[in-house]
C-alpha cells in the first residue's frame, strides 16, 4: 500500500476535515493501491483576516501551501501534497452596484513543482456583514456570530451554513475548492503524460 500524505495549513476542524472529503471523492483518480494521510499544519497566510478580493484570497492560499513545501525541504518531512486554503471576500462592481460575495480557495501543489488553483461557488454577503466587514473592517468571524446571535460558527457551519441555511456549509465549500485544484492539477499531468507518449 503506497502512502501519500497530504500537508494541510491549518488545523481548523472544517478546513482539514473538508481536505479528507476531497481526498476521499479524488481516490479514483490515484492508483487503488493509493491511501492518503492528512497532516494539518498551523502556517500563516500573510494577508487580512477576512480577505477583501479575489487576489488577496489566491496569494493567501498560494502562501500556506508554499510555507508547508519549505517545512518539508528544510524537515525532510515526507508531505507529497501541499494544500493552501484561504477564504473571504470578492467585491464586484457591475451595472452601478456592488456585490460582495463570499468565497474559498485552494492552491495545490506537489513535490515536482506542479501547481493548481481551485474555487468554491459564491455566496452573496447581506448588506449588513457587508457594512461591518467591509466598509468597517470587523473581522467575518466576528461579524457572522454578532449576524446569526452564535458562537464559534466558523468552526461548525460558518458563514456559508448562516448564509444558505445549512444547505452549503463551510466544509462543503472548502471541499469544492479542493477538489477543483486537484482536479486540474491531475489533469494538467494526465495531459503531458499523453503529450509525451504522443
Amino acid at each position: 500500500m503506497e502512502k501519500l500524505i497530504v500537508a494541510v495549513g491549518s488545523v481548523r476542524r472544517p478546513k482539514v476535515d473538508a481536505v479528507r472529503e476531497a481526498l476521499d471523492i479524488l481516490a479514483p483518480c490515484f492508483q487503488p493501491t493509493v491511501q492518503f494521510d492528512v497532516a494539518a499544519i498551523d502556517v500563516p497566510s500573510g494577508v487580512h483576516h477576512t480577505p477583501l478580493s479575489r487576489e488577496e484570497m489566491m496569494a493567501g492560499a498560494r502562501r500556506r501551501a508554499e510555507a508547508l513545501a519549505h517545512m518539508a525541504r528544510e524537515q525532510r518531512a515526507p508531505w507529497t501534497y501541499f494544500v493552501g486554503l484561504e477564504g473571504g471576500l470578492d467585491i464586484v462592481h457591475e451595472s452601478g452596484s456592488r456585490w460582495v460575495f463570499l468565497e474559498n480557495w485552494a492552491y495545490v501543489a506537489d513535490v515536482s513543482g506542479r501547481e493548481a488553483f481551485g474555487r468554491s461557488g459564491a455566496v452573496l454577503l447581506p448588506e449588513p456583514l457587508v457594512e461591518r466587514v467591509v466598509e468597517r473592517g470587523v473581522e467575518l468571524a466576528e461579524a457572522i456570530d454578532d449576524f446569526a446571535q452564535g458562537q464559534g460558527i466558523r468552526d461548525a457551519q460558518g458563514a456559508w451554513g448562516v448564509l444558505t441555511r445549512d444547505i452549503v456549509t463551510r466544509r462543503d465549500a472548502i471541499r469544492i475548492s479542493v477538489v477543483s485544484a486537484f482536479a486540474a492539477l491531475l489533469g494538467a499531468a494526465t495531459r503531458s503524460d499523453v503529450r509525451r507518449r504522443a
